[in-house]
């Protein structure tokens, strides 16, 4: 599958690794792409066989959009490449927005809700917020099973993102489909309570799971 990712941080870079090597053509978006500094930086972080470009580029040939951007900034990049580029394709959300006071940027609509609204034409599945950037590719290196969300309107684009979470090594059972996009909230508004568990354990590596009830 062609993925283009847009952000070149410690999010883009980890899918972009996870990804290529379950097989997947990957191309990183960046208004950076011709910066020969960060050229050097992800060609030794993930080799030469993923190039970078500039976003619409990366967009225009991905079956799937990811958007690894800052929150605050997703959806004027998005923008910029245009609801044209962007209609029929399923995007993967993983931002989360946060003001420079630590607050969250979008308290009473989630930023995957804003770019559904923004960009009807385009199938918004947000996931993959509520874990570390590290942990994303390499959920076996949990001491335990952990669970990772997905939320969207589009039933088939949860069924892609839900293929490309098991290309990353996380298990069926292990993906908690929450409903419509409007439950994307909760997972961004989760992360308040990350940086507090962060904080209390001293390491932003850990998962969470759900833990049904007993059935006795």
């Amino acid at each position: 599958m062609k993925i283009g990712i847009l952000g070149t941080g410690n999010v883009g870079r980890a899918l972009a690794a996870g990804w290529t090597g379950a097989g997947h053509d990957v191309v990183l978006g960046s208004r950076r792409s011709d910066d020969t500094q960060l050229r050097a930086e992800l060609a030794a972080t993930l080799g030469e066989g993923v190039p970078v470009a500039d976003p619409l580029s990366a967009v225009v040939g991905a079956e799937v959009v990811v958007n690894a951007t800052p929150g605050t900034a997703s959806v004027p990049l998005l923008a910029e490449i245009g609801a044209p580029a962007l209609a029929g394709k399923v995007l993967l959300d993983v931002s989360v927005g946060f003001t420079e006071d630590g607050a969250l940027s979008h308290p009473g609509e989630s930023l995957g809700e804003e770019i559904q609204r923004t960009f009807p034409d385009t199938m918004v599945v947000k996931t993959l917020c509520t874990i570390d950037a590290r942990l994303m590719g390499t959920p076996d290196s949990l001491e335990g099973p952990s669970t990772v969300f997905l939320s969207g309107d589009d039933g088939e684009a949860k069924r892609t993102v839900g293929g490309l979470l098991n290309d990353l090594g996380w298990p069926t059972e292990s993906l908690l489909d929450l409903g419509g996009i409007t439950t994307a909230r909760g997972q961004e508004h989760y992360s308040l309570l990350f940086l507090g568990i962060a904080g209390a354990i001293g390491s932003y590596g850990f998962g969470i799971r759900v833990v049904a009830p007993s059935r006795g």
